[in-house]
């Protein structure tokens, strides 16, 4: 038989970066996600003001993807084709979830104890596969959704060395159901919405990650500008000025994060936001090797019981994908 492959379909294959690229993204990504953490607390004062980082990351990260198109040579095509409900329909819904989802987290993180705010926010995994699967209609097969299940389990692992020092809070059950479980379990399904929804863009709407990346930088920045206007931040920024707190080293971290999200768009897009799952749980133990190299901070009993857990579960994912027995034949 001959091949079935559209000139449509040849176009995007051939457009699509290679396995070892993709598997770049995924290897940066998660020593930017596993490193941040360290950077942060060496290179940005107590005092900074946390919406000014915010804010120059996002400026940053727009910077980052315009000097991207034009090395491409696909900027002038990507801006004469943009259109303001092509962009609304790829990111503004997108940024609008993630806005919800943040204020949603922290409501939950200040009524939850750590241990069960994390418990509770590892679900988010399990809802990205389920709304790719909705969405894209990407199936999992039986051997990934205990792979998933592994994750999650090395995540709780994690969670809880992390969160041993902090106790539960002395309210009661209703409350903390209310504005601690309801909250993070939504935020949680609204994280693998957005995700999905990127991925959609992406894949079918065939919006770049680098145009995508600009649009929600950009959206993201006006909602964090207008809630200035009553933040203690907001205040902060007004009494002390925008670089209240920063030096030179501050703009180490606020790059970093800029490629992180970069490499972010990157990822949802050639690999999914599933996989993006894999990268934050593995760049805990990224950030727990760290920790123990530069602090001399030995990883806790709990990661090292993560780590064949983490590695069992990327090796499954990636060698068992669900295969349609119909087209196969």
């Amino acid at each position: 038989m001959g091949s079935s492959s559209t000139p449509a379909a040849a176009a995007a294959a051939a457009a699509a970066p290679s396995r070892r690229k993709v598997a770049l993204y995924l290897a940066l990504l998660t020593l930017q996600y596993g490193v941040q953490p360290l950077i942060s607390k060496r290179f940005v004062r107590q005092d900074t003001i946390v919406t000014s980082l915010v804010l120059a990351t996002e400026a940053a990260k727009v910077i980052c993807a315009i000097i991207l198109l034009i090395a491409e040579g696909s900027l002038k095509k990507q801006f004469s084709n943009w259109t303001f409900t092509g962009s609304l329909t790829a990111s503004g819904l997108p940024a609008a979830i993630y806005a919800l989802q943040n204020s949603l987290l922290q409501v939950s993180y200040k009524n939850l104890d750590s241990l069960t705010f994390s418990i509770l926010n590892q679900t988010k995994l399990l809802w990205t596969a389920f709304f790719t699967f909705l969405i894209l209609g990407q199936k999992q097969s039986s051997r990934q959704i205990l792979a998933l299940a592994l994750l999650i389990g090395a995540a709780i692992l994690l969670s809880v060395g992390e969160s041993s020092s902090k106790g539960s809070k002395g309210v009661g059950s209703d409350y903390i159901l209310l504005y601690g479980i309801i909250p993070v379990t939504v935020a949680s399904m609204l994280s693998g919405l957005a995700s999905s929804l990127c991925q959609w863009a992406s894949q079918v709407k065939k919006h770049t990650s680098y145009m995508m990346t600009i649009e929600m930088s950009f959206i993201g920045s006006m909602c964090l500008l207008a809630s200035t206007y009553q933040s203690p931040d907001g205040e902060a920024i007004r009494k002390y000025g925008f670089f209240h707190e920063w030096t030179f080293w501050t703009v180490v971290p606020v790059l970093m994060n800029a490629v992180g999200g970069i490499l972010v768009g990157l990822v949802t897009t050639y690999a999914g936001g599933v996989r993006k799952g894999f990268v934050i749980v593995s760049a805990l133990l990224v950030t727990a090797l760290l920790q123990f190299v530069f602090d001399g901070k030995p990883p806790s009993l709990y990661c090292l019981m993560a780590l064949p857990l983490v590695a069992t579960s990327i090796f499954i994912y990636q060698k068992y994908p669900y295969v349609d027995r119909k087209k196969k034949d």
